[in-house]
């Protein structure tokens, strides 16, 4: 019979607990290794993974330029720097599922 245990999160220091049932889940999906992170820390490092940082999309630059297919002005995320077509939403998708 598994037993709750506190872990020490690798991330932030806190320690947390990591529950039987937890611990039964972990088993049955074959984790081998223990939690290294507390759950605000995973949650915090999933959303930097998935692109969400603490600047709203609002807050992020984005740049004017035309796209290199069907010559409409478009805005990117990036800076483009010349030397690589740049595409718009559209476009870009067209060229996307053609591969």
């Amino acid at each position: 019979m598994l037993e709750d245990k506190y872990l020490v999160c690798k991330d932030c220091g806190n320690e947390f607990l990591f529950s039987a049932s937890e611990q039964e889940f972990y088993a049955e999906k074959g984790f081998q290794n223990e939690p290294g992170r507390c759950p605000d820390c995973r949650r915090a490092r999933k959303q930097q993974r998935n692109g969400y940082s603490s600047r709203s999309r609002e807050d992020r630059p984005v740049f004017s330029t035309v796209c290199a297919d069907c010559g409409q002005e478009t805005t990117v995320p990036f800076e483009p720097s010349g030397d690589r077509p740049v595409y718009c939403r559209d476009c870009y998708q067209a060229r996307r599922n053609r591969y």
